[in-house]
């Protein structure tokens, strides 16, 4: 069995090996709402949302420094058609299989299963490892947070790499 990683000395090394000042972990002081859903799972339709640097054939691929720009990824994208970049994790296995960080199949498969309603129409991605929570919780959250509205979603997985 391999000992766990220390995810906090990895994200500090990568972060220096790229140039960038000492990482400034959050720390959020206040407890997150919580939210009762509005109907049982088997009936709510269910949006995505990951952090692993996923993007279609076609699309602009992540920055390493600082992107905190997302892609939107239609529901019916073959897996073929799915890439992925990321700094701050090895490809090797998403390269494979992007389940492993964007489960957007197994969503499809627990929706046909009937565990779940139906998966929005959409999916979102972004790179994580974003340097500025100022640009997180005021404009990619945001962001996101109103693409699940329009979607018309009841619930998203949040999906981190």
């Amino acid at each position: 069995m391999q000992p766990p990683i220390d995810y906090i000395a990895r994200t500090r090394e990568q972060y220096s090996a790229l140039g960038y000042p000492p990482y400034d972990w959050v720390h959020n002081s206040d407890e997150p709402p919580f939210a009762t859903p509005s109907k049982p799972l088997n009936e709510a339709s269910v949006g995505l949302i990951a952090s692993g640097g996923i993007y279609v054939k076609g699309q602009i691929a992540f920055h390493f420094r600082d992107d905190f720009s997302y892609r939107e990824i239609d529901n019916r994208t073959p897996p073929a058609a799915l890439r992925a970049t990321h700094f701050a994790y090895d490809l090797k296995d998403v390269r494979k299989d992007a389940n492993v960080v964007f489960p957007l199949e197994t969503l499809h498969e627990i929706a046909a299963a009937g565990v779940v309603g139906e998966v929005g129409p959409r999916a979102y991605t972004f790179m994580g490892g974003i340097y500025s929570s100022r640009k997180v919780t005021e404009i990619l959250a945001p962001a996101l947070a109103d693409r699940l509205v329009t979607d018309e979603v009841d619930l998203a997985l949040l999906v981190p790499a």
